[in-house]
């Protein structure tokens, strides 16, 4: 019998779809080892598993090859420390009180599912980013709800914007120390490609600007191709890091029983993408990996969340699900030898409220939107606030770059798509416009449409206990920030104060609609 057979009688048995005969049989099985390897701010489309030609990412290929490619990936909030807690808990970010928000506290009372399978016999481990950032100590954790830090080793990098640490030796590291008759679950953070980035270290290292695939809503200039040019040389040496890592599998002989999971927090740091209820946003790489337990070569097109990872560790390891987990185990699916959809999940709540700070009394931008197989519904609950910042504080919620300083210098459709205020409805055609830009909430021809999917969003939300849905979305506005203040709006306001003690704060302006005009013609 072929060893992905063998342990999908192994996920049947669990969830109870097999017959008793062959539930015997999985009984002595190993429990898997877990690898979690999550870059930082890696875009869903940019690997060569998705056809991308101009990031090159043989090894998370490799994996996808080896294992199970996934389409639909998505994070129910596009930012840092939400996404991590979601992925963590088991839960939604909207579910996760404190932890909703980026820069904030995780509490204790949520479940981890390191802290479960350690409880069970898994030794556990980190390298690199974990949960964060933000404050878990408040919280009441001694450690990283990621797990223990095995942050020892240290590398020299191509490029100055690259992070120095050794994943990979670290891991080693990891499984020289760890009890062989234990199985491991073990958090590989990547904080690649996060910013900042060397400037034209990807030309350096051998990118061609006219390789760059540049999205609509950015221009077409050789200032946003560099930017990216930057960005693609850090997602290619995170996949190098995953190399060496199958390689160490390989080298303490556990590779054939580890599930290795490789995927990102949410999308790359531009305008418009990271922390944006955009498809680009929340849209995440995933594959997966388990010689004993995944028939290799398959491609999902089931809308996977990353809070479903939690309870199919969980499964897979024996454990029942916790009570508190909101996710679906992904077993099923992982044992299944089909490719498409195979268990017809196709739609995905996703949302957000405060990221970093940019507006008066630290108020966020709360959005829930519905992704159907063909659309994107996104609704601003607040669209007289500026969604990325206020501008007087440098807008925030979008991480400083070239790209970002050329659309504040250039104005006009670009600025507006990325920086401007938003309609209290957005409704995207994902079949003609991946990309949203263009909403057609205005069209009457939609107006069905939007009235449906709202309601359908609604009555998710409601179902999963959201606080925005059930009419207490003034706890959102209680929760504490504890990262830097330096670019709070009161710490602008009062600096504007002492040279201009007059002077009274700008005012809220009404949202108007997104423009369709064309884009400008490319700058060069």
């Amino acid at each position: 019998m072929k060893p992905y057979l063998l342990a999908s009688f192994l996920l049947s048995a669990v969830v109870g779809l097999c017959s008793h005969a062959q539930a015997a049989n999985a009984a002595d099985a190993p429990r898997p080892n877990i690898l979690f390897i999550i870059f930082d701010d890696w875009s869903g489309n940019h690997a060569g598993a998705y056809g991308c030609k101009w990031v090159n990412t043989p090894n998370f290929d490799r994996v996808a090859k080896e294992g199970v490619l996934f389409r639909n990936a998505f994070t129910s909030n596009p930012k840092c420390s939400p996404c991590r807690a979601s992925i963590l808990t088991g839960r939604n970010s909207w579910q996760l009180e404190e932890a909703v928000c980026h820069g904030g506290i995780f509490p204790s009372k949520f479940a981890v599912y390191p802290d479960l399978l350690e409880g069970s016999g898994y030794e556990v481990g980190l390298t690199g980013k974990g949960w964060g950032p933000g404050d878990y100590k408040i919280g009441g954790r001694s450690r990283n709800p990621a797990g223990p830090s095995f942050d020892k080793f240290q590398q020299e990098p191509p490029a100055s914007g690259i992070g120095k640490l050794d994943y990979p030796r670290n891991f080693e590291a990891f499984l020289e120390q760890h009890d062989k008759a234990k199985p491991f679950c073990f958090w590989m953070g990547f904080v690649e490609p996060h910013r900042a980035y060397e400037p034209g270290s990807g030309v350096r290292m051998g990118k061609k600007l006219a390789d760059i695939d540049v999205p609509s809503f950015l221009p077409d200039c050789d200032i946003v191709r560099n930017d990216m040019a930057d960005y693609a040389v850090e997602v290619e040496w995170g996949d190098t890091q995953i190399g060496r890592a199958l390689d160490a599998l390989e080298k303490a002989g556990v590779a054939d029983n580890t599930l290795v999971v490789v995927t990102s927090d949410h999308g790359m740091p531009f305008p418009f993408v990271k922390g944006q209820i955009h498809e680009d946003g929340f849209h995440l790489p995933l594959a997966m990996r388990w010689p004993k337990g995944i028939k290799p070569g398959r491609v999902v097109n089931d809308f996977i969340n990353v809070r479903d990872l939690a309870p199919t560790y969980l499964e897979l390891a024996g454990i029942e699900k916790h009570k508190q987990m909101t996710g679906s185990s992904l077993t099923g699916i992982l044992g299944s030898e089909k490719s498409g959809w195979i268990e017809n999940r196709a739609t995905m709540l996703v949302g957000k409220e405060r990221h970093d700070l940019g507006r008066p009394h630290d108020w966020g931008y709360p959005v829930r939107a519905l992704r159907t197989k063909d659309y994107l519904y996104v609704h601003n609950f607040h669209p007289e606030r500026w969604p990325v910042g206020n501008p007087e504080t440098d807008f925030g919620n979008c991480d400083p770059s070239p790209c970002k300083e050329l659309l504040k210098y250039l104005g006009g459709y670009y600025y507006d798509l990325s920086f401007g205020k938003r309609q209290a409805d957005e409704l995207y055609d994902l079949r003609t416009d991946p990309e949203c830009v263009y909403n057609l909430a205005n069209d009457l021809t939609h107006h069905a449409k939007v009235v449906e999917l709202r309601e359908q969003m609604m009555a998710l939300l409601v179902a999963d206990e959201d606080p925005r849905a059930l009419g207490n979305a003034a706890i959102f506005d209680t929760y504490k920030y504890v990262g830097s203040r330096k670019k709070g709006y009161e710490t602008w306001l009062a600096e504007k104060l002492k040279t201009a003690p007059d002077m009274k704060p700008p005012k809220a302006e009404p949202a108007g609609p997104r423009k369709k005009q064309k884009p400008a013609a490319a700058i060069n």
